[in-house]
């Protein structure tokens, strides 16, 4: 079972670990740095960070040695020449069906690492990395050089090689709100999903773009959205423009399939082909940002439900979480242990971990809750840590 949290904070990266049953913060690493993403390479133990200097821009930072000693890594850069299409906050008279204006090109450059996927134990130095302006970058040797994974940068569905001169198509990948900060409307690459059976079958998500799928390792990507809504456009079926806030998978039956949407939850048991939505408005459980699959039952998901997008807080000024072990069909709701007044915490979509009986979530208000038995109770590890950006067993 494991025994460390790790915290990507607005303020740095915290360890959490237990000893003698007691779990303990140690001091903070990165001190005053936003760390957007912490998580463990399990393939060797090494732990990564996704650092958003503000000054320096994105970096990587990693330890060998279980976070006592870390060490910046070669930063994330995109080829010379590489270009996308423009994009912006849409205004209130925005009309998603009207005809195109003339493409306004950019030279692309990381302005975040939002995630960081390991590949399998046969692919002992293959990492994964999602970024603003969504372009999903390879590793083959343990972070020490990169590659920008060319066939999705240049898929149809966002104007094609843009490399070799001007857009052949239109551009259907949309901005993320989390791209507002760095003076950009531009999408964001925040899930990436390794099939642990079948490391050549490979998924990505995108902020207002959707869920894309490669079967041949990301030489080829095709769109996975089939029964996908989305009720904030005209065409709610369109293949495009889905805003998934987090997609996940179970990791020993990956044909189970999880995402928490921005018009609600949905889930897969065939692998992405189609989705359904299983949302319980009634029960509060719709509108949120993470979502946690079980590792061994891929019936089974974790989520914190919130009010609504308009209404970024938890439901009625308390804190609940939502477990299935059907596929959705029903859920059942906890509350013991958590804040039931005055509670105004948001989860965001990195937030929320699971591995075994155990799960755990962090909050912006600097709340860490741990569970022990699959979520059916709660206890607080602390009040006072900076915003929290990510959660994950380590």
């Amino acid at each position: 079972m494991s025994q460390r949290i790790l915290l990507g904070t607005r303020k740095g990266t915290v360890i959490i670990e237990q000893k003698d049953g007691f779990w303990q913060a140690k001091p903070m690493i990165h001190q005053g740095i936003p760390v957007c993403y912490v998580a463990c390479d399990k393939r060797d133990g090494t732990l990564w960070a996704s650092l958003d200097h503000g000054h320096w821009g994105p970096k990587l930072s990693r330890s060998k040695d279980g976070g006592e000693t870390w060490q910046d890594v070669l930063s994330l850069k995109y080829p010379e020449g590489a270009r996308y299409i423009v994009k912006y906050l849409p205004t209130e008279d925005f009309d998603p069906e009207a005809p195109a204006k003339e493409p306004e090109y950019k030279d692309a450059t990381v302005y975040k690492i939002w995630n960081l996927t390991f590949g399998t134990a046969e692919q002992p130095g293959r990492i994964y990395a999602g970024t603003i302006p969504g372009g999903l970058f390879i590793s083959d040797d343990g972070g020490e050089s990169w590659q920008l994974n060319r066939p999705l940068w240049d898929h149809h569905s966002r104007g094609g090689n843009l490399f070799a001169g001007d857009a052949t198509s239109e551009n259907k990948w949309f901005g993320t709100p989390a791209s507002i900060d760095y003076g950009v409307f531009e999408p964001g690459i925040h899930s990436i999903i390794v099939n642990r059976q079948n490391p050549d079958n490979l998924y990505m998500a995108a902020s207002s773009v959707g869920v894309m799928q490669s079967t041949d390792g990301g030489k080829s990507w095709f769109g996975a959205n089939k029964g996908m809504l989305m009720d904030y456009l005209p065409n709610p079926e369109a293949e495009w423009g889905h805003d998934p806030h987090f997609v996940t998978a179970c990791a020993s039956q990956p044909q189970h399939m999880w995402q928490q949407n921005h018009c609600g939850i949905f889930y897969s048991d065939n692998g992405a082909k189609t989705w359904r939505k299983v949302s319980n408005p009634e029960q509060g459980i719709h509108f949120g940002f993470p979502i946690a699959a079980d590792d061994n039952n891929g019936l089974c998901a974790w989520v914190v439900p919130a009010r609504a997008d308009s209404e970024r807080m938890a439901l009625d000024g308390g804190l609940f979480v939502a477990r299935t072990d059907d596929g959705g069909q029903t859920w059942k709701k906890f509350t013991q242990g958590l804040p039931q007044q005055n509670a105004y915490d948001i989860v965001y979509r990195h937030a929320l971990d699971a591995t075994e009986d155990m799960v755990c979530f962090a909050s912006t208000t600097g709340n860490v809750y741990l569970s022990e038995d699959r979520g059916e109770t709660w206890q607080c590890l602390g009040n006072n840590f900076p915003p929290v950006y990510s959660v994950r067993f380590a």
